[in-house]
């Protein structure tokens, strides 16, 4: 079947986005370079339009951790060159990673609710920062990144040496937890915060819904919603690739 072809401002308008956004998208090999005719002018297909939907359905994605951008960005990349069996099989592959993430995070909040509910010593003598460090298995510029960031707030004796208690154990093991499953620390504080107002908040909620006075970066942080936004996306990459399998 004869393809229709279309100029640049064309292939935008169809795919919403604007013509340099095509231009772009040629430029980093997302799509296969399109032929052009005598007086210059790019002439696109439907394959190409096809080529455009499966990037911007990668691109979507928010979660960065772990190379699942850089895996998204080989999948249109293959598939632009033409090796969609290739693509698919990538696909398929990335597919699994999203999913041990969300498995990962899910894990995390399930060790807060158990750290929480379990029966914490309180007479755990009180650490030094090395001690501390050792106790949790993380390094001291780890400890100490997480106070600068405002994660916690430790005492100090009359000699100027931290001293960590068991409530200050029990914030870090926290920290550790849902660091581990790629939480950021603006998700990790919000949900620190809450605790504090709040023993009984649902961690869940606290930990995937910025504030609305948030910043920009913040209100992109929902991890939990995003991975399980970069599983559906993954899940429609397949489906366009198998139908440019199928058409072209």
């Amino acid at each position: 079947m004869e393809q229709k072809t279309y100029r640049t401002s064309e292939a935008a308008r169809l795919i919403g986005v604007h013509p340099n956004t095509v231009r772009l998208y040629e430029d980093l090999k997302l799509i296969s370079p399109p032929k052009r005719r005598a007086n210059g002018y790019r002439v696109f297909t439907d394959l190409h339009l096809e080529q455009l939907r499966l990037a911007r359905t990668a691109l979507q994605v928010e979660v960065l951790q772990n190379g699942l951008r850089k895996q998204a960005v080989e999948i249109i990349k293959t598939a632009a060159a033409g090796d969609l069996v290739k693509a698919k099989a990538l696909t398929k592959a990335y597919l699994q990673a999203i999913c041990r993430e969300q498995n990962n995070a899910e894990e995390a909040i399930k060790s807060v609710r158990e750290l929480l509910s379990g029966a914490q010593p309180t007479d755990h003598a009180p650490l030094r920062r090395r001690e501390a460090a050792e106790y949790l298995g993380i390094s001291m510029d780890t400890l100490r990144s997480w106070e600068l960031n405002g994660l916690l707030s430790v005492k100090r004796r009359q000699n100027g040496y931290r001293v960590y208690t068991a409530e200050d154990l029990l914030r870090l093991k926290i920290i550790r937890s849902l660091r581990c499953a790629n939480y950021s620390l603006s998700a990790i504080l919000r949900l620190l915060g809450a605790l504090s107002l709040d023993p009984n908040a649902d961690i869940r909620t606290a930990i995937d819904t910025p504030d609305q006075g948030d910043d920009i970066i913040a209100v992109c942080d929902k991890l939990l919603t995003s991975l399980a936004r970069a599983g559906e996306n993954a899940r429609m990459m397949y489906a366009r690739l198998e139908k440019m399998e199928h058409l072209f």
